[in-house]
């Protein structure tokens, strides 16, 4: 077996293996086993980082399957791909998870559940490097259901509050929507085509195993799992809730792995969706991009603001995938895992030190109480508002080019119009965020006098990943540009192979498929900086189906290449000035209005109070689903109660009371005539026996009278002739 196979098999079992031993032993361990979930998790991450130099190096994907379940013809296979991208997914989860790790042995010492809380992160680690190895859509789905129910496990780990409890039900329940999509687009391909594995599920599709509306339906229906998972409009409604889970939970589950494998799956199977998918996948991710991006502007708990910016965050990576920027996708997919990641357990240290308060409004000042917590803080607020050098920046930039791009060669400016705007109000909102917590004076004077900074455990979490977030896009080691380089693949060629390989290392300006003629030289126009991720029409990701393609997709499919990067080159050029514009804009206004002043708040709410009734009742999308959906299926249940009780139970128990009538009167029958019967001829002979008994009087003389009376009644009857 390969050693880089036997380091992926580790990855997976060792995180499982933590879980297994912090669940049963943890509390006999010594610190109720918190160094033992650490210390799986740090060799976990170093054989990540062996895995990650290898594909630094090589390209060419390593695969490897074991039979699981073989009956007749059909069969399933377990297996493991390590490419480009799972490399970069590992390094992203086994970072995050240990920092996680290392900080919650800091923040939640002193649960009482102490020991089952690390037990049950291993659990999540182990699930989420399950997604990130499978080589199949069917283990990608039994894993991502293993994913599901960690969080709910661990989003309800406070499960005496009634929030919490209520939290983790919402988001099992919410996410149950986008998942039976998911399985039922599973089913539909595997219909199709008769594959689970990525690259014969892949060819089968490039070979027109499946096409048409059914292709594009079932697309959609792989991509409602995205939706559950990534929070995206209009399944969204979990994710500020689950901000009931412990803060590292937050940090861990809702910002930087468990919402990401949405983003991962689709770009993972990014040849399975058809043009029409993509333009679908492109407009979802891009409304929610905005959607929440504005709810974010008013919310007063901390914890809740980075919810609606990570949702909002996720729509840019998913736009980006549906506009053809799979690396730009997966690019801020890993620089927003690093500095969001932080910003939750930044949020999490001040609330420890504020007593559990999350209200921004008794904030202020705490820069100098928490001078590290601040720092990381800001770091990676000027990274996810697209200040440049920081990573956020060039990987936000690469989407923005992206959709630019998208629009101009095929029309559809709104997803970069959308983006842009949510660019604006992120950098915004953060430093709001930042204004109001640890600027200014303080507002909570006996809250403010008793905070301090965290201790190492939590505070080297925070150095760390503020450090990423500052140099992620570009990491001196590696170079500008590292992710770019990394991921794509300058070998892949067009045509049959690229659908095989093209999630795992390309982008779509070097895989449009060559029509015949054409020039078969694959053009790398990566490495400017992080300015390398493509953008091209997604049409142009498929072969051309003559089933499912419009004159204006064959026109799109058969662009030049040239021509392609000229436009992307533009886009790009376009794109990286009005983002920082854009980025530059929000934290202006932010300043003038939480810093300077000179624009009141309170002012700007008194004068649009519709809006800021919207805005604070987040478009009373949940008052619509309670209103409705909640509000019809409690009417069901309760119809379905009543019919239960009156009707079926009524049927049930007429039936039990007839028997029971019946039994009855069987038992009536049974005792005064059948026993009666019985009781009546044994009462009989008993009576005359017991009377011939008395004849039994054992003197001769009696005998002897019996026996004349007997002759002389004979010879009467005799006689008579009452015998004749």
């Amino acid at each position: 077996m390969d050693p880089l196979m036997t380091s992926a098999i580790a990855i997976l079992l060792l995180p499982l293996l933590s879980y297994v031993l912090l669940f049963f032993f943890g509390e006999k361990l010594p610190r109720r086993g918190d160094w033992l979930g650490i210390g799986i998790l740090g060799v976990t991450w170093v054989l990540a980082l062996r895995i990650f130099a290898h594909f630094w190096t090589h390209d060419t994907p390593i695969e490897q399957s074991w039979t699981w379940v073989e009956v007749g013809r059909f069969q399933v296979d377990f297996g493991i791909l390590l490419d480009g991208m799972s490399a970069v997914m590992l390094v992203v989860v086994t970072t995050v998870s240990l920092l996680v790790h290392l900080f919650s042995s800091g923040y939640m010492w002193g649960d009482r559940r102490y020991s089952r809380y690390f037990a049950f992160l291993g659990w999540f680690t182990f699930s989420m490097l399950g997604i990130v190895l499978s080589n199949s859509v069917f283990f990608l789905y039994v894993f991502w259901e293993l994913v599901g129910i960690a969080s709910y496990v661990l989003i309800g780990f406070f499960f005496h509050k009634n929030s919490a409890a209520d939290a983790n039900k919402k988001a099992f329940l919410v996410n149950r929507v986008g998942d039976f999509g998911f399985f039922l687009g599973i089913l539909i391909f595997f219909t199709a085509v008769g594959e689970f594995q990525y690259g014969p599920l892949f060819a089968g599709v490039e070979q027109g195993m499946i096409g048409g509306s059914l292709w594009t339906w079932a697309g959609i229906l792989l991509f409602f799992g995205c939706v559950g998972k990534s929070a995206q409009v209009p399944l969204h409604v979990w994710l500020p809730d689950a901000m009931e889970g412990p803060t590292p939970v937050s940090a861990l589950i809702h910002a930087a792995t468990m919402v990401a494998a949405g983003v991962y799956m689709t770009a993972r199977l990014f040849p399975l969706f058809s043009p029409d998918a993509l333009l679908f996948i492109a407009y979802t991710g891009a409304i929610t991009a905005i959607f929440a991006a504005t709810i974010a502007i008013v919310q007063t708990d901390i914890k809740r603001g980075l919810a609606y910016s990570t949702i909002s965050q996720l729509g840019y990576m998913v736009m980006a995938v549906g506009v053809g920027g799979v690396m730009s996708g997966m690019f801020h997919l890993t620089t927003h895992a690093f500095f969001k990641a932080c910003l939750f357990l930044a949020s999490g240290a001040v609330i420890h030190a504020m007593h559990h308060e999350q209200d921004m409004r008794q904030m202020g000042g705490l820069r100098h109480k928490m001078p590290i917590t601040f720092a990381a803080f800001l770091a990676c607020t000027i990274a996810i508002s697209g200040v440049p050098p920081f990573s956020g920046f060039w990987s936000k930039d690469a989407i923005l080019g992206a959709a630019l791009a998208f629009g101009m060669t095929d029309g559809h400016y709104l997803p970069f119009i959308f983006a842009l705007l949510a660019a604006a109000i992120t950098a915004f909102y953060m430093f709001r965020i930042v204004f109001l917590t640890f600027l200014g004076e303080p507002r909570n004077q006996e809250k403010y006098d008793h905070a301090h900074e965290v201790g190492w455990r939590m505070a080297t979490p925070l150095v760390v990943l503020g450090t990423l977030a500052v140099i992620g896009g570009g990491i001196p080691m590696l170079g500008m540009g590292w992710f770019d380089k990394f991921v794509q693949d300058p070998g892949v060629e067009h045509g049959a192979t690229v659908h095989a390989t093209l999630p795992a290392f390309v982008d779509v300006a070097h895989a449009a498929p060559q029509h015949e003629g054409d020039d078969q030289q694959t053009e790398s126009h990566g490495g400017d900086q992080g300015h390398g991720t493509s953008a091209d029409v997604p049409e142009s990701m498929h072969p051309v189906d003559p089933h499912n393609v419009d004159d204006a997709h064959g026109d799109a499919a058969a662009g030049d290449h040239g021509g392609g990067h000229d436009v992307h080159h533009t886009a790009h050029n376009r794109a990286m000035i009005m983002s920082i514009f854009a980025a530059g804009l929000g934290i202006l206004l932010a300043w003038l209005t939480y810093g300077r002043k000179s624009i009141s708040s309170a002012g700007a709410l008194a004068a649009f109070p519709g809006v800021h009734k919207w805005l604070s009742n987040k478009y009373f999308v949940d008052e619509f689903y309670n209103g409705t959906l909640v509000h019809q299926t409690l009417n069901a249940t309760r119809f379905a109660a009543a019919f239960d009780k009156h009707v079926i139970d009524g049927i049930v128990n007429g039936v039990g009371a007839a028997g029971k009538a019946a039994g009855k009167l069987g038992g009536l029958t049974d005792e005064w005539f059948v026993d009666g019967l019985v009781n009546a001829v044994g009462d009989l002979l008993r009576n005359i026996g017991n009377w011939l008994s008395t004849w039994q009087t054992g003197r001769v003389q009696n005998y002897f009278l019996g026996l004349v009376g007997g002759l002389v009644v004979l010879i009467l009857v005799v006689r008579a002739g009452w015998l004749s």
